[in-house]
C-alpha cells in the first residue's frame, strides 16, 4: 500500500478505513450478535438446551476471556495499532462458528463461545471505535455513523438469511457457512485496507498532513489512567451504558424466543427482528449527524430515555401493534447505542488513550450486555414469562440514560 499523501481532488484514504470498520462491524458484529440468537431454538429443540444454558456461554466467555483480554486488547491497539488486533479476532470469531457446527455437548457450546467472545472483543468494538477515532476529528460522528452502519445493516441480514440457511440446509451447515464467509470476507480487508493510523501514509486525521484542526492539548497528551478513574465523567458512561447495553443485549438474545412463545412462526419473528434491525439503520445515520451539531452527552441521554421506554412499553403489553411500535421505536433508539459511547468518551479523555480507555467501558457495559440476556434467562425459566425481565430491563435503560446526562465533558475531575 502506497504511503504517500492524498493528492488534492482525491478520496481521503480515512473514508477506506470506515469501509473497513464498516465490514468489520458487519460480520463481527452485526451478523453474530443479530444472527446468532437465530440458532437459539434450533439449540434447544435439537440440543436440549434450556434457555439459560444458551446465553450462560456467553456470559461465562465474558467472564473467562472478556474482560481480561478487553482490557489487554486496549493497552495493545495503543501500542501496536489496531489492524492486527482486529485480524487476530477475525480468526477466533470465523473458526469458533465452524467448529461449533461439529458440538454435540453443552461443555462443548461453552467452550466455543468462550473463543466467539474472545475473537468478538478483539474484532468488533474496541478497536473499530479507536481505528476511525484515529483517522478523524472534524467528523468524527458523521464516520462513526457510516462504520455502524455496518453494524446495523448486519443485524438486517442477518436475521432473515441465518433463517434461510436453518431451513435449507439446517443449523450445522447454517453455522459453518456464516464462519466461512467471515474469514474469506475479513482477512482480505483487514490485510489489504485497513491501516491503524493516519501517520502510516504520512496523513494526519481528516485529510493530508495540515489540513486537520491542530489537536487539543488533551487529544495530544496520554491521558493518565489514574486520573481516568478518579473522573466522574467516567464512572458516569461506564454505569449508563452498563445499564442501557444490557437492556438491549436482553431484548436482542430473546426477542426471536419471546416472539415464538407469543405463537409466531420463526420467520413472521425474524421479520419483527428485521423491523427492529432496518429502523436501527435510519437511527445510526440520523444520530451520527446530530452528533456533530448538537451536545453528544444530551443525543445519547435523550435516545438512551428512548429505549428504557420502549422495553417498559413492552412489558406492559404485548399486542401485535406493540410490537410493531416497540421494534420501530426500539430500533431507531438502539442506532445510538454503541456509536455514541466513543464520542463522548473521547470528547472527555481525548484519543492518545483512547484505546485503554475504552476498553474499560465496554468491558464494563459487556458485562451487562451478557449478564442481562442471562438474568431474563433466568426470570423466564422461574417464570415461563417475559413480562417481568422487560420492566427490569426497562427500568434499568431509564436509570442509564439519567446517568449519562450528567456526564459534563468540561468538568476537571
Amino acid at each position: 500500500m502506497s504511503t504517500t499523501k492524498d493528492r488534492p481532488g482525491r478520496v481521503f484514504y480515512g473514508w477506506w478505513i470506515v469501509g473497513a470498520a464498516f465490514l468489520n462491524l458487519f460480520f463481527a458484529v452485526g451478523v453474530i450478535f443479530y444472527g446468532f440468537p437465530v440458532f437459539y431454538a434450533a439449540f434447544v429443540d435439537s440440543l436440549g438446551f434450556t434457555r439459560t444454558e444458551i446465553t450462560q456461554g456467553f456470559l461465562l466467555g465474558f467472564i473467562l476471556v472478556g474482560l481480561p483480554f478487553g482490557l489487554l486488547a486496549g493497552i495493545v491497539i495503543d501500542k501496536v495499532g489496531t489492524r492486527a488486533v482486529i485480524l487476530c479476532g477475525v480468526g477466533f470469531v470465523g473458526g469458533s462458528l465452524l467448529l461449533m457446527g461439529f458440538m454435540t455437548r453443552f461443555w462443548q457450546y461453552e467452550v466455543l463461545c468462550v473463543t466467539e467472545v474472545l475473537g468478538y472483543v478483539l474484532a468488533g468494538p474496541i478497536a473499530n471505535q479507536v481505528l476511525v477515532a484515529q483517522w478523524f476529528q472534524k467528523k468524527r460522528g458523521q464516520a462513526m455513523g457510516f462504520a455502524y452502519l455496518g453494524l446495523g445493516l448486519g443485524g438486517v441480514v442477518a436475521p432473515l438469511t441465518v433463517s434461510y440457511l436453518l431451513r435449507a440446509f439446517g443449523w450445522r451447515v447454517a453455522i459453518q457457512a456464516v464462519g466461512l464467509v467471515i474469514l474469506v470476507v475479513l482477512y482480505p480487508v483487514g490485510i489489504w485496507i485497513t491501516r491503524s493510523r493516519p501517520a502510516e501514509m504520512s496523513l494526519a486525521p481528516d485529510g493530508p498532513t495540515g489540513i486537520s484542526t491542530p489537536a487539543t492539548n488533551q487529544e495530544a497528551t496520554p491521558t493518565k489512567i489514574g486520573w481516568v478513574f478518579r473522573n466522574v465523567n467516567f464512572w458516569l458512561l461506564l454505569g449508563g451504558s452498563f445499564l442501557v447495553v444490557g437492556a438491549i443485549g436482553a431484548v436482542i438474545q430473546h426477542f426471536i424466543l419471546f416472539l415464538r412463545d407469543l405463537g409466531y412462526s420463526g420467520l413472521r419473528a425474524s421479520r419483527f427482528s428485521t423491523t427492529l434491525l432496518a429502523s436501527s439503520l435510519a437511527g445510526r445515520v440520523v444520530v451520527g449527524y446530530i452528533a456533530d451539531r448538537l451536545s453528544k452527552k444530551n443525543t445519547i441521554a435523550f435516545f438512551y430515555l428512548t429505549i428504557g421506554l420502549a422495553v417498559l412499553l413492552l412489558g406492559i403489553s404485548s399486542g401485535p401493534l406493540v410490537i410493531w411500535v416497540f421494534a420501530a421505536t426500539f430500533g431507531f433508539a438502539m442506532g445510538a447505542d454503541y456509536m455514541l459511547i466513543p464520542l463522548v468518551t473521547a470528547e472527555c479523555f481525548g484519543t492518545q488513550s483512547l484505546g485503554k480507555i475504552l476498553a474499560l467501558i465496554i468491558m464494563g457495559y459487556s458485562l451487562g450486555q451478557w449478564g442481562a440476556p442471562w438474568l431474563v434467562g433466568r426470570i423466564f425459566d422461574a417464570s415461563h414469562s417475559y413480562q417481568l425481565g422487560w420492566k427490569l430491563m426497562g427500568a434499568a435503560a431509564v436509570a442509564g440514560a439519567v446517568a449519562v446526562w450528567r456526564v459534563n465533558p468540561s468538568r476537571a475531575d
